[in-house]
């Protein structure tokens, strides 16, 4: 079927009302995680091929993270779909007013590849909750997640209701050719401005989950030991293929070599002392990228790490020391197993390193001083983070997640998924037992005052 069909079809059955009631999107949240949690193998199978992941990480990082999106929407929905009653100013007094939440329509969900399963279905769980239709465009990079989504939601769901779109630049094009209703996009930041650029050339709203280089900062009382695991745990969960994965260390010097001890050790712990041979160590998504990440390791400034085997896109997780700005690494986000150290003598030279990027998705500081803490978080402009912990902050619903500058922009996860695919509309209702004649004209100088005492 031709994609303006496609959506013509979704338009017409939006437009039957089909999905409005509270029964009907239950059903279909229902329906979606009953499918997901008979083909949970079947889908880290096919995370296994696409990205080396180990059935126990894709369950953590994506299945179960759209299961517990499901049911945390499934456990509000009712009360998120009642309109909601607020305050009537005494000017408006015999009325009361409300808010409705209304779907937006035909929604188009575009996810990437480095989280294929869960970046694609999470925005989706919103999208159904709202009450919109849906087309999804997975990444072509990610075969095979991309293949047991389309089989899944084939056939729970008719595809005028949702349906799955694959292929590569030519069907994107074609996808933003068209006059949708939303645009959810995740991905990197240049096609994000290509999305930006064509929706609003279609006055299309949308919503763009970005990246950028996340800082992560170690401050000389943090717990070095636990730090450099809850770190090496983000920055090589996925072989450091996470947007929000803390992207360089930015490290107070006195403490800086103890630190490293620990964090080589705790790579090791995780991954063996020969990670290109562990079977539950992935690798990365194609030769291209491949080949980019590989370009970035500076071999004179390798403390740990650094080799590779091309025949199975593995790369070591590797730690370069001694980086400065000027280094390949620091040019771009990494998007790699590759953490780059800068080590700081006063917090004022971290700062300049941190302002010499744009607002990152995610920001991390290590630290047990409580007003070192609360001047970082209040310094810098970001998207979410943790203290003392890495990437944990995506797993909770009832925190939004998003971007800001650039980034990224507009949020989602639990409640505020249902705000991003709503429209909500203001309604006030007004009684007849009564009308005030104090706002029609002809006014009196009695009428002047009464306004005002009204609209205080």
């Amino acid at each position: 079927m031709e994609i303006s069909e496609i959506l013509k079809s979704s338009r017409d059955y939006f437009n039957s009302k089909h999905t409005l009631p509270y029964s009907f999107r239950l059903s279909a949240l229902k329906k979606l995680k009953s499918e997901i949690l008979l083909k949970q193998v079947e889908i880290a199978d096919a995370i296994k091929l696409d990205l080396g992941k180990s059935f126990e990480e894709s369950y953590m990082s994506e299945i179960g993270m759209v299961i517990s999106e499901i049911n945390f929407a499934i456990k509000h929905l009712k009360k998120w779909i009642k309109p909601k009653k607020v305050k009537t100013p005494l000017a408006h007094s015999f009325s009361k007013s409300f808010i409705m939440a209304e779907p937006l329509g035909v929604v188009l969900i575009m996810s990437p590849w480095n989280y294929p399963f869960m970046l694609c279905l999470d925005p989706l769980v919103g999208s159904i909750a709202s009450g919109n239709c849906a087309v999804l465009k997975p990444s072509n990079y990610s075969f095979n997640t991309s293949k047991i989504i389309r089989e899944i939601i084939s056939k729970i769901f008719p595809p005028s209701y949702i349906t799955v779109v694959e292929g590569g630049r030519e069907q994107n094009k074609e996808l933003l050719d068209q006059k949708f209703d939303y645009i959810f996009f995740t991905g990197g930041i240049a096609v994000g401005t290509e999305v930006a650029k064509r929706a609003s050339n279609n006055l299309i709203p949308y919503t763009l989950e970005l990246g950028g280089k996340s800082p992560c900062i170690v401050e000389e009382s943090a717990n070095l030991k636990i730090a450099a695991t809850r770190i090496a745990f983000g920055k090589f969960l996925n072989c450091g293929q996470t947007c929000v994965a803390p992207d360089y260390i930015l490290i107070d010097e006195k403490v800086k070599d103890k630190f490293l001890e620990y964090f080589k050790e705790a790579i090791i712990k995780m991954y063996t002392s020969s990670p290109l041979d562990n079977q539950n160590y992935g690798k990365i998504i194609n030769q291209k990228h491949f080949d980019r990440i590989s370009g970035l390791i500076d071999k004179n400034k390798v403390y740990y790490g650094g080799k590779t085997k091309e025949e199975l896109l593995k790369i070591e997780p590797t730690i370069l020391d001694n980086v400065t700005l000027n280094d390949a690494v620091m040019k771009e986000e990494i998007f790699g197993p590759i953490m780059p150290i800068i080590s700081y003598k006063n917090f004022d030279e971290a700062e300049k390193i941190i302002r010499s990027f744009s607002s990152p998705l995610a920001f991390y500081v290590f630290s047990n001083n409580k007003k070192f803490i609360k001047y970082s978080l209040n310094s810098f402009h970001f998207g979410g983070g943790c203290i003392n912990d890495t990437i944990i902050h995506l797993a909770n619903p009832r925190l939004s997640f998003g971007g800001v500058g650039g980034s990224g922009m507009g949020k989602y996860h639990g409640y505020k998924s249902f705000e991003t695919f709503s429209n909500f509309k203001s309604i006030v209702k007004k009684y007849n037992f009564l009308d005030l004649p104090i706002r029609y004209a002809p006014y009196t100088k009695t009428k002047r005052k009464l306004i005002k005492f009204f609209m205080k």
